[in-house]
């Protein structure tokens, strides 16, 4: 398989991977960052809903891995000629991808131990939940920096048609705002939140469509393989 396809169908993966994580939390009650929720609210859902959560963190190491190779793949595969130097912009897309792979790492560590302060030390949560709505927030603006960067770089080599650019670039904005507004939501909810979560899904829709970019353009075997000398 040529990596092209490879990283194309990483990424539908890194999608499915979070679609299901966020639906795992979901249907065992855990409040997301658009909604409000009392102190003791949140300490009874991470200490009765440790087993979802240990599920879906257990889910997300496979997640970030993922998306490294589709990452990668996009840098690597899109462009234009294989001998010309890599791209600026798809420099920044991938440093994006990273980074919010590191950031995250933090947020869900922070998940975990909301779960092991809810059910052992309750005057903990408070302060833990601060620190995981702070991270969370400032996680968006690496997601942003790897739309914004990998937008321009299917523009510029022509990969991506304007649509999904747009759609790349709109989410980024929606990410970024949030990610400033979020100091405003360590002790509620932040303001912007809801933009947050339409960026969002609209990097989930980008993804998507950059990975079936990858696996079309991807060479058939026939045309990889060397003919035979005669």
């Amino acid at each position: 398989m040529c990596f092209a396809r490879l990283a194309g169908i990483a990424g539908i993966g890194f999608v499915v991977i979070l679609v299901a994580a966020n639906l795992l939390l979901t249907a065992a009650g855990f409040p997301t960052p658009s909604e409000a929720a009392s102190l003791d609210e949140i300490t009874t859902v991470f200490a009765a809903g440790s087993g979802s959560l240990r599920l879906a963190s257990a889910l997300l190491p496979a997640a970030w891995l993922l998306a490294t190779v589709f990452a990668v793949g996009v840098c690597v595969c899109l462009r234009r000629d294989e001998r010309a130097r890599t791209d600026p912009w798809s420099l920044v897309g991938l440093a994006g991808v990273l980074m919010q792979s590191v950031v995250f790492t933090s947020v869900e560590a922070t998940r975990l131990a909301l779960t092991s302060a809810a059910q052992h030390d309750a005057g903990g949560v408070a302060g833990l939940w601060g620190l995981y709505t702070a991270l969370f927030g400032f996680n968006q603006v690496f997601l942003a920096i790897a739309l914004v960067g990998l937008s321009m770089f299917g523009v510029r080599t022509g990969a991506t048609a304007r649509w999904h650019a747009g759609t790349g670039l709109l989410a980024a904005a929606l990410l970024f705002a949030t990610a400033t507004t979020s100091p405003y939501g360590v002790d509620g909810v932040n303001p912007l939140a809801l933009l947050g979560l339409v960026g969002w899904l609209l990097w989930l829709v980008w993804i998507m469509a950059y990975s079936i970019i990858l696996i079309r353009r991807a060479p058939e075997p026939s045309a990889r393989m060397p003919h035979p000398v005669r």
